[in-house]
């Protein structure tokens, strides 16, 4: 029976072999980047504004994504070892 990997192991492990989680967590990264540059203005313009919510729910969605990557690796995991 193989060692249970913690989380962040897995998604380690994830972005060295898993290509799709590799790329969404590049772009999860680009959004968080171009977020924290708004976040540094003082003033955001109504455009600002909605720009910030719609990176927002696209990082949270590329997360849900990620998410679904390491339950599906974990299940395949428990899997293969019980067998």
């Amino acid at each position: 029976m193989s060692p249970v990997l913690g989380e962040a192991e897995l998604r380690k492990l994830l972005m060295d072999t898993n290509n799709e989680f590799k790329r969404l967590a590049a772009e999860h990264q680009s959004y968080d980047k171009q977020l924290e540059q708004l976040s540094c203005r003082h003033y955001l313009t109504d455009e600002e504004k909605i720009q910030e919510v719609m990176l927002k729910k696209k990082k949270l969605m590329l997360k849900d994504q990620m998410y679904s990557i390491v339950q599906k690796y974990r299940r395949e995991m428990e899997s293969a070892s019980g067998s």
